[in-house]
């Protein structure tokens, strides 16, 4: 993924990066399928680098965004709070206070949710998104978490209001998630009738008869 862009935040106490770029996953040749699961994909990557203090307001934003998103294209979803793996990076105590963080946050935006025991990122805590089509089929595609350990392992310091040196927290963001499955999903979602807005042709001139073939051509 493209988290190496850390590297930038050295003195500063708040930044919001985001892009598309190009992302390699090396998945196994039996697990690719179509659009859905591919080698080399785009995804809306955006990490937010904030003081510990801003996590819930953050969070919140996020999650209101990915509603706005997902209520465009008519999904409805679900939210799961994966916390710690048996294998981690860092202290427990850290790790705690990350999952308290997003368990407040979760509640303060009222969405409901459940629990996720033991399927959080090596890194820190996540909330996973599940969305479904038109046929009520799950897919994972959007998901935040929320990372105290790059920042300490890259030694992200910044200059707060009171002149003292801070930590930062990293909060890794995407709601689309891989743009090739997001379009597969979408296409199966629609069954082709896709929105006016969203279709590649929105328009069509048929003529009534031969005669007329020249009418819509000019």
């Amino acid at each position: 993924v493209s988290c190496s862009i850390i590297g930038l935040v050295r003195g500063a106490s708040f930044l919001r990066f985001a892009d598309f770029g190009v992302l390699h996953r090396n998945e196994l040749s039996g697990t690719l399928s179509g659009l859905t699961r591919v080698r080399r994909f785009q995804q809306d990557d955006a990490h937010i680098f904030c003081a510990p203090e801003q996590i819930k307001s953050e969070m919140r934003g996020c999650l209101e965004f990915l509603k706005a998103v997902y209520d465009v294209f008519g999904f409805s979803f679900k939210l799961f709070l994966s916390t710690r793996p048996e294998k981690f990076l860092g202290e427990i105590p850290v790790w705690d206070k990350a999952e308290q963080q997003l368990t407040e946050s979760l509640n303060e935006v009222g969405f409901e949710w459940k629990l996720n025991p033991g399927d959080g990122a090596f890194y820190g805590p996540k909330i996973d998104i599940q969305l479904f089509d038109a046929l009520k089929r799950p897919h994972q595609c959007a998901t935040i978490q929320l990372d105290f350990q790059l920042p300490e392992r890259f030694n992200l310091l910044f200059n707060a209001d009171t002149g003292e040196r801070r930590r930062p927290v990293i909060i890794h963001r995407a709601i689309l998630g891989s743009v090739e499955r997001m379009m597969a999903i979408l296409t199966e979602n629609y069954g082709g009738k896709w929105p006016f807005w969203l279709s590649p042709q929105q328009v069509m001139v048929i003529p009534v008869a031969p005669p007329f073939d020249e009418c819509p051509r000019g």
